[in-house]
């Protein structure tokens, strides 16, 4: 996947929390989380048009959330070297096959989330 497509469909990432408002009006406020790291630095130098403070954020919080720091380590180089995904995703290695179940996991987090 690459990485305008991850920030695209990352545009999902973190908790939206949706809690209806008072008095029956039918007022709705949703809240992203937000979190800083280095998912949301490499998501905002990937120079990409849907790329947002915010949306980079969510991604980095939904990655807090699903992905170990070695898992996060190694999706922040995604996002520099698309192949390298491609590579993963294609790999015959049982550790790889693993890392990739848990990476698109947090990417269908992500993409509800950060929506």
């Amino acid at each position: 996947m690459t990485p305008i497509k991850i920030i695209i469909a990352v545009t999902a990432f973190a908790g939206l929390s949706a809690c209806g408002g008072g008095g029956g009006g039918g007022t709705v406020s949703v809240q992203r989380s937000y979190a800083t790291g280095p998912i949301q630095t490499a998501c905002l130098r990937a120079d990409r048009k849907a790329a947002s403070r915010s949306l980079c954020g969510c991604v980095q919080a939904a990655a807090n959330r699903e992905l170990s720091s070695r898992d996060r380590a190694r999706a922040v180089k995604f996002f520099r070297d698309p192949h390298h995904a491609q590579e993963v995703r294609q790999s015959d290695r049982g550790a790889d096959e693993a890392f990739w179940k848990r990476y698109k996991n947090f990417v269908s987090v992500a993409e509800r989330s950060c929506a």
